[in-house]
């Protein structure tokens, strides 16, 4: 099959999947007309989309996330979606939440009370609304007493914060640098 022929065929499957396509997944949803097609020409007509796609003439990007690929509405448009649809933003995390996202994000896999040392403060609560909104889940328990439970990011955190994987995370040294301070004499 052609580029021409799978380009339109692969946008539909990406516009209408309710979470990121993965290469396989692509495959098999190829393969079932006998077309005989690669993951390597699969992954080179994805990379070629991603490009055409960022563009500021286009409303929507292709983007890899979560261990696959997904159709998003380019940053701009917010105001735009959300004055058509009439609909309020989406529920935000919390600074707290933030906080929990963070500590779990770049410590994986991590116990409860070691966030709630790091931030000083019980984070049970706050542990509990992540698992609810399947931000964190449980990855067995911590061979110490009392054996509590280790933590980890789940693939829809990677989507909810637009990664591919844990390590496209930004790098923690760099962002936990402290700003270099400016002279007395303002140079």
């Amino acid at each position: 099959m052609r580029r021409e022929e799978l380009a339109p065929i692969v946008e539909a499957i990406l516009m209408t999947a309710g979470e990121p396509v993965r290469i396989p997944d692509l495959l098999e949803a190829l393969s079932r007309e006998g077309n005989d097609v690669t993951a390597g020409v699969v992954e080179a007509l994805l990379s070629d989309l991603e490009q055409e796609y960022d563009s500021p003439r286009r409303g929507i990007r292709i983007e890899r996330a979560g261990g696959g690929w997904r159709i998003v509405t380019a940053p701009g448009m917010d105001p735009y979606l959300k004055a058509f649809h009439r609909t309020a933003s989406r529920q935000k995390l919390s600074q707290a939440a933030l906080e929990v996202l963070a500590i779990a994000a770049y410590r994986q896999p991590v116990t409860l009370p070691e966030i709630n040392f790091i931030r000083g403060v019980n984070s049970a609560g706050v542990l509990r609304t992540l698992l609810d909104r399947k931000l964190l889940r449980v990855a067995g328990r911590k061979k110490v007493v009392g054996k509590p439970f280790l933590y980890r990011t789940t693939k829809e955190f990677l989507i909810h914060f637009g990664l591919d994987t844990p390590e496209d995370l930004p790098n923690f040294d760099e962002i936990t640098r402290e700003p270099e301070s400016v002279t007395s004499n303002g140079r």
